[in-house]
This record gives C-alpha cells, sequence and structure tokens, in this order.
C-alpha cells in the first residue's frame, strides 16, 4: 500500500468517526430519531418557538440587496431538478450494465429542518432549497465517482481538492502495467459498499 492510499484509507476513517461523533450529539440536544423523522421534547419545543424571528422582521433585517439576489438563486432550481431526473435515469440504466451498485438517493438529499420550530417559514423553505440543492450535488458526485472508477479510474497528477470516494481505488496517474493489468478487477471493486453481513452467533 502506498502513503497515497494510506493517507485516502484514513480519511476515510476519519469520516466514519465523525459521522459517529454527531450521532452522539443526538441525546445532548433532546432530539431523537424515529422512522428518519427528528422529535423533539415537549421542553424543547417550547423554548425553540420563543426563539423563532417573525419573517417580517426576518425580510427586513436581511437588506434590499441580499433580497434582489433571491430570483437568481432561485432560477437555479429548474435546472438542478433537470439533472437529479437525469442523473436517476442514467444510473437506472447504465449502472446494472457495467455491475455498479445503485447510489442511494435518500442519503444524500435529506429533508429534516423544518422540524425546528425556532425558523420561520422562509427560514424553512431556504433550508429545503439548500439541503436539496447540496444533496442532489452529492448524490451526482458520488453516481459520477462510481462511473468515473469504471470508466477512467487514474489519479491525476496535480492534487485534486476534495478527492471524491472512489479516488481511493484508482491508479496512480502514470503505472501503465498497473492500469492495463488491473483495471478489470479495479472496475469490480464494489465491496465496501456492501453492508456488513450480520453476526448469526453460528
Amino acid at each position: 500500500m502506498s502513503r497515497v492510499d494510506d493517507i485516502l484509507n484514513r480519511i476515510d476513517a476519519l469520516e466514519k468517526e465523525l459521522r459517529e461523533e454527531l450521532r452522539t450529539i443526538e441525546p445532548r440536544l433532546r432530539y431523537t430519531i424515529q422512522d428518519r423523522k427528528v422529535r423533539f421534547s415537549a421542553e424543547v419545543k417550547k423554548r425553540h418557538k420563543l426563539l423563532v424571528k417573525r419573517w417580517f422582521d426576518y425580510v427586513y433585517d436581511s437588506g434590499f440587496m441580499i433580497v434582489l439576489t433571491i430570483p437568481l438563486v432561485w432560477s437555479a432550481l429548474i435546472p438542478m431538478l433537470i439533472l437529479d431526473a437525469a442523473i436517476g435515469l442514467y444510473q437506472l440504466i447504465c449502472f446494472p450494465v457495467y455491475g455498479i451498485p445503485f447510489v442511494k438517493r435518500r442519503e444524500y438529499i435529506v429533508f429534516d429542518r423544518h422540524s425546528l420550530s425556532y425558523l420561520n417559514f422562509i427560514e424553512k423553505v431556504n433550508c429545503t432549497y439548500c439541503a436539496y440543492f447540496n444533496g442532489v450535488m452529492g448524490y451526482v458526485r458520488e453516481v459520477a465517482a462510481r462511473t468515473e472508477q469504471y470508466w477512467c479510474p487514474i489519479r491525476h497528477a496535480r492534487p485534486v481538492k476534495p478527492t471524491h470516494s472512489r479516488y481511493r481505488q484508482f491508479f496512480p496517474y502514470g503505472d501503465a502495467e498497473a492500469y492495463r493489468s488491473g483495471l478489470a478487477e479495479v472496475r469490480k471493486r464494489f465491496e465496501d459498499l456492501k453492508p456488513p453481513e450480520e453476526d448469526t452467533g453460528a
């Protein structure tokens, strides 16, 4: 294993550790996640409602120039919807042919901020838009990453910021022998995406 591979593996391990650490925040903030829905205690909900900002004050405090940018921000929604649909259709048709596991869209596009009682209606709409936009971008990137692993699994000569989730599977730049001899195997190397098998105790 090269030093680059070692660093990429450590990054992956740290990302997993970060996700686990974020889960420990839930009890401290007195919310739970049940059936993918966020639930706060009645006490917390009551306190949150005291902190909500009236929508008129929110708009006024934003400033005139900020308000002027809103149509431009929302104009990106239409191409994003088209991209979302196109990528879904692409992986539905092509991934079974390539033998690539499907990207689970719901793992990238998460709507839960509307459950926050301290957000007014406009803030909830804004948060929903941002969750969708950034979620689609993450979803598309993962689809593209798995596609790249199949068609061109070669690292770049120059540093890439940041690397995607499949980059560690790629061949070093300029290693022609490894590419030619190992391409077929790398195209099938998606074992890490499979859920761990449950211990049956046998």
